[in-house]
C-alpha cells in the first residue's frame, strides 16, 4: 500500500460518491484507511522525537472521518475528496493538521475560526505580549515556508475594547490565527515527504505554542 494508491483511491470515490459504490469497495477503503493510520502512527512517533512536550496521537484517534456531516451540509457529497488528521492533539488547543487530497493536500496548523472565548484568549495574549508572535510570524524562514496568516473575513474595524490605533491592530483583526503548508501531490508522493512534514512541524511549532499557551492562560 501506498500513497499512490490511497489517490486512486479517492479519485474513484469522487466519480462514484455514493453509498452503493462505498459499499462495494468497503475492503479497498478499509486497506487504504488502514496504511494511512499505520503511516499516521510513524508520524507521530517521529513527531515526538522533534518536541519533548508533543501530545501523543494514535493514527485512530487523528484521523477524520471520511463522510461529511450531511445534517449542518446538507448539499456536500456524501464523502469527503481527501483524508485528514490531526496529530499532536489535545483536548483545547490547536493541533498539527495534514490533509491529502486530490483536490489538494497541504499541512497546517492554529486555530481557524476559533470560538468567540478561544479567540478572544488570543487577542488578549497579542495585547500582552504581540511582539513575540510577531518575532515568530515574520521569521524569515517561517514567511519563506508558510507566507502570511489566513487572513478570511477580518474585521475592517478594531475588535470591542481595542482601540484602532493600537499597536498590534493588524493582528487583532484576524478572526483566524492559522497558517497553512501547500503540498502537491507530487512532494506527498515522493520518498522525502516524511523529512517535509517534519521540516514543516518544526517551523510551525513556535506558532502552535504561543497560541497554545494563550488559550490554556486563565484570566
Amino acid at each position: 500500500m501506498s500513497f499512490y494508491k490511497m489517490f486512486d483511491f479517492l479519485r474513484e470515490l469522487n466519480k462514484n460518491n455514493n453509498k452503493e459504490w462505498m459499499d462495494a469497495h468497503r475492503k479497498e477503503y478499509h486497506e487504504v484507511r488502514d496504511f494511512y493510520i499505520d503511516w499516521l502512527n510513524e508520524m507521530d512517533m517521529k513527531l515526538a522525537n522533534v518536541n519533548p512536550n508533543y501530545s501523543h496521537t494514535p493514527g485512530k484517534k487523528a484521523i477524520n472521518r471520511i463522510n461529511n456531516n450531511l445534517l449542518y451540509h446538507p448539499n456536500k457529497p456524501v464523502y469527503k475528496d481527501h483524508f485528514g488528521a490531526g496529530l499532536d492533539l489535545e483536548k483545547g488547543k490547536g493541533d498539527f493538521y495534514i490533509h491529502l487530497g486530490i483536490n489538494g493536500s497541504f499541512l497546517a496548523g492554529g486555530f481557524y475560526k476559533p470560538k468567540s472565548n478561544t479567540l478572544k484568549s488570543i487577542r488578549d495574549a497579542i495585547d500582552y505580549n504581540g511582539e513575540k508572535l510577531k518575532g515568530i510570524i515574520e521569521k524569515p524562514s517561517f514567511k519563506k515556508m508558510f507566507g502570511d496568516l489566513e487572513d478570511e473575513e477580518m474585521l475592517k474595524t478594531s475588535p470591542k475594547g481595542y482601540s484602532q490605533d493600537h499597536k498590534h491592530i493588524d493582528l487583532l483583526r484576524h478572526k483566524s490565527f492559522a497558517v497553512i503548508r501547500t503540498v502537491t501531490q507530487k512532494e506527498v508522493l515522493d520518498d522525502s515527504f516524511n523529512d517535509h512534514v517534519i521540516e514543516v512541524y518544526k517551523e510551525m511549532l513556535p506558532f502552535r505554542e504561543y497560541l497554545n499557551e494563550a488559550v490554556t492562560v486563565k484570566g
